[in-house]
């Protein structure tokens, strides 16, 4: 196969940044063809053996990749949860996909530790994989690199001496105690990691497409309005044999949203269905379509089954060679993967992650695709388009946005 110009040539560079310095960062937005990039570079620089970890629904497709590419090395591709199976190999190189996956702080994630068990074991060289590397603050990165032998941020013993130069750390009174906030990641993160970066965009490589968002209201049953009121009122709605309980904000953020998508999860932890407005107006309104189908909480997919019946699928595989639609739970569906075969795109829900806003609506985008059409489906007086009005502004739906909201719900 032949790469594209621009390919080739951050192939080029890319090379020369991991003989130098050990380890490169491919910020390269959604279809501008991060994955073979980086197997490219693997190529170029003669590796023998090449980990490739990303997410499970992704692996299918990134070996579809690899076969394409033929490099003369071995590959294996896992997900992030399967790390602890591997066995003990040391690997040439290895790849993260979806690397700001890795940028909890202050603390590091479980899944950023078990990376910087592996390259410790292997001291590899290294690619990092993201379209947004540090979607809600400079301060991400830390974790992504710091297993990363050479990486420039290496002096540092851990996070919080790290933020002693980086962050501007603040401190925020919470329930009478004093709560440190390391979300003030400054620009110079970055700045840092110029030399260890390659950024690409959907512009740069020649995409055109525009993408329409359109906003669709539905009316709920009445009876689901009535609880909504019940539990706001009353921070508890019981029932004869379940309780909803809204006793703290957080709980109450939570039973809110998933009540104006026509579920909810009961105090015992069962889940139920209350209303199906949502998936039968989707039904209708995209008859005969094949779409893809964004949803957040795991009720709302019962929904969606019980409406849609065998007409639906949550199998990628299965999506492209079928004339179903498919159903993706929006943080899982969000990186990875292409939805390229769906007609358009339509979110049963919306989540609180600005990240989940941006990542997931691209996932039609192709080089030759014009168009995006993205349908938000909003309950009548519900929350979604408060929670719209944030991420799509880059900025997540929190507890202090909630408050300030909850009295015009």
């Amino acid at each position: 196969m032949e790469f594209r110009e621009y390919q080739t040539e951050i192939i080029k560079t890319g090379t020369e940044i991991v003989k130098n310095k050990g380890f490169v960062y491919l910020t390269m937005e959604v279809r501008t063809g991060k994955t073979l990039t980086s197997l490219g570079i693997a190529d170029k620089l003669k590796c023998k053996n090449v980990l490739f970890i990303t997410k499970k629904k992704a692996i299918s497709s990134i070996e579809s990749d690899y076969s394409l590419l033929s490099p003369g090395f071995t590959f294996q591709a896992i997900n992030y949860e399967s790390i602890h199976k591997l066995p003990k190999i040391k690997w040439d190189m290895i790849i993260c996909d979806e690397a700001h996956s890795m940028g909890a702080y202050p603390k590091p994630s479980k899944r950023a530790k078990q990376v910087k068990e592996l390259l410790k074991y292997s001291n590899p060289k290294v690619i990092l994989l993201s379209g947004t590397p540090t979607p809600e603050s400079y301060s991400q990165m830390y974790h992504q690199v710091y297993g990363i032998q050479y990486n420039p941020f290496s002096r540092y013993k851990n996070f919080y001496r790290f933020c002693d130069d980086y962050v501007n750390v603040t401190i925020r009174p919470i329930g009478g105690m004093s709560i440190r906030q390391y979300g003030g990641g400054k620009p110079s993160i970055l700045e840092k990691m110029q030399p260890y970066t390659i950024s690409y965009t959907q512009a740069e490589a020649g995409f055109k497409v525009v993408t329409t968002e359109k906003f669709l209201t539905v009316k709920l049953e009445d009876t689901t309005y009535s609880i909504i009121n019940t539990l706001k009122k009353n921070l508890v709605v019981q029932g004869k044999e379940e309780v909803i309980l809204g006793d703290t904000a957080v709980k109450l953020m939570s039973k809110i949203h998933q009540l104006y998508s026509g579920t909810v999860k009961f105090e015992s932890g069962n889940s139920k269905v209350l209303d199906l407005s949502k998936a039968r107006y989707i039904k209708e309104k995209f008859n005969n379509k094949k779409i893809g189908i964004f949803y957040k909480f795991k009720a709302e997919l019962d929904a969606i089954k019980e409406v849609y019946k065998e007409n639906v699928t949550t199998d990628l595989d299965e999506f492209n060679s079928t004339n179903k639609s498919i159903a993706l739970q929006i943080v899982s569906g969000r990186e990875g993967i292409s939805l390229r075969k769906a007609e358009c795109l339509v979110y049963y829900n919306i989540d609180f992650s600005a990240t989940s806003y941006w990542q997931s609506r691209d996932r039609m985008t192709t080089k030759d695709r014009l168009k995006n059409n993205v349908y938000w489906i909003f309950a009548e007086k519900g929350i979604e388009q408060k929670i719209y009005k944030a991420v799509s502004k880059k900025k997540d739906y929190t507890l202090n946005h909630f408050k300030k909201d909850f009295l015009s719900l």
